[in-house]
């Protein structure tokens, strides 16, 4: 149990080292591992919203069609064994401790080098990743980009596609404060002759894309224009839709997730589909249909029933609440919703509330678990001009407390605004867990806390 607590503490200590952007740390590191993402066919998917749908989606109908898939995603909401997947499965804690311990003495090694930087904890996440991934020798990885593209540390890989979904601001502060400066960090996955699949773009992202699939001699599906998205309609605990491109039709697919802009999401999953079948993968409707049928996102627009009904969504940009705010009007016209909010300090959080505000008829602020959170009251004071009852307090489990009260049998309870809130939500909600108990690293074997 020591063990296992002291490497758990080793992974909340890497945040020490920040997140910085670059290859050289991650690419001398796989180097002293063997270079294992040499070994792996991968997609890679980069972003700014909707890559972890996508990602999963890809993921969840290669499953279905008989192959050994590895997921790797990020953030986690309660567990970094969530980040590490084989056909919906997450990695053990055991398996990650023996990672981890593999990988430590090769940090420790190059951190004592002359100007060498100590990894980053997300290098170090990737790094084993890699390692897992091809150890279990996987048939395919599906690995989403931590943070922008070009120089994420995901971006060691030769993919046989790459994806990206719909660009929005977001990070200002690191990949640029215009569209196509970030466009241009996203595009930086696209690699010579390696063929892309993108998202529906704003003018400005698309032209990024093209100017830089062009310059690689990639060919582009972009949605939208080669990929066709109709009849969209709201179903059972989702949406179907018909997605079509060149060679392929899909009518009448259901998709297990709230809003609209999943079916935009699954046509990108399918472009990737498509174009793995031109490297040899097998994949058939049934594959597709039954793949999807079995995905499971957590956090994503996700209901958990009760009266008063639960509904979580890691919506933490303003792009992404203006999904959200969207999504619940489709899905829950006219009903009335308590809103228990929380993000981070460096998110454009005026703006999302701005996006979040029609939706509310009360609202709760609270504290995110994590050391970059925005004070409740500063959260709060964004929406007391427009909503009728605004409420601060600091700890999760009092604010979804609070929640309850307000909420009638018929209400929804929406939990929204950072991935951290959600986590520990989802986890206290569920379990009946302190927030506290949301650990980023389980300190027991096959528990996921």
């Amino acid at each position: 149990m020591k063990e296992r607590e002291e490497r758990g503490g080793y992974l909340d200590s890497l945040s020490r080292f920040g997140s910085h952007l670059g290859l050289d740390r991650v690419e001398r590191l796989l180097a002293k591992l063997g270079r294992p993402q040499d070994r792996l066919p991968a997609v890679h998917v980069a972003g700014t919203n909707g890559k972890g749908s996508t990602s999963a989606m890809i993921a969840s109908i290669l499953a279905a069609a008989g192959y050994r898939v590895g997921l790797y995603t990020s953030p986690h909401l309660c567990s970094y064994t969530e980040r590490f997947l084989i056909n919906g499965q997450e990695i053990s804690p055991r398996e990650l401790d023996e990672l981890l311990a593999r990988i430590r003495p090769v940090v420790e090694e190059l951190a004592r080098q002359p100007g060498m930087e100590h990894p980053t904890e997300f290098e170090i996440l990737t790094a084993a990743a890699f390692l897992y991934f091809a150890g279990a020798k996987v048939d395919l990885a599906v690995l989403e980009v931590g943070l922008g593209g070009r120089l994420d540390a995901t971006n060691v890989i030769s993919p046989l596609v790459a994806v990206i979904t719909h660009i929005a601001l977001d990070h200002r502060d690191v990949l640029g404060e215009t569209l196509p400066e970030i466009a241009r960090e996203k595009a930086g996955i696209i690699k010579a002759g390696v063929p892309v699949v993108s998202s529906r773009q704003e003018p400005e992202a698309a032209a990024v894309i093209e100017a830089a699939c062009q310059e690689q001699g990639s060919t582009l599906s972009l949605v939208g224009r080669d990929i066709k998205v109709e009849k969209i309609r709201l179903a059972a605990g989702g949406i179907s839709c018909d997605l079509s491109g060149e060679n392929w039709r899909y009518p009448d697919l259901h998709i297990p997730l709230l809003g609209r802009h999943q079916a935009e999401n699954g046509a990108t999953a399918l472009g990737a589909v498509e174009l793995l079948r031109q490297h040899g993968f097998t994949i058939g409707e049934g594959d597709v249909r039954q793949g999807l049928a079995r995905l499971r996102w957590p956090g994503r627009m996700e209901v958990i029933p009760g009266k008063p009904l639960f509904l979580l969504d890691v919506a933490h940009n303003p792009d992404g609440a203006r999904v959200l705010r969207a999504a619940m009007g489709s899905h829950f016209p006219g009903r009335w919703v308590v809103m228990v909010f929380g993000a981070l300090a460096d998110k454009d959080v005026a703006a999302m509330a701005a996006q979040l505000t029609p939706l509310a008829d009360v609202v709760i602020a609270t504290r995110p678990e994590s050391p970059r959170a925005l004070e409740p009251e500063a959260a709060a004071a964004l929406f007391r001009e427009q909503v009728p009852t605004v409420l601060v307090e600091g700890e999760i489990p009092a604010a979804l407390a609070r929640a309850r009260e307000y909420a009638g049998p018929g209400d929804i309870i929406l939990v929204c605004g950072s991935f951290y809130l959600v986590g520990s939500a989802r986890a206290y909600i569920l379990n009946g867990l302190d927030a506290q108990k949301c650990l980023k690293y389980p300190s027991g074997y096959g528990e996921k806390n």
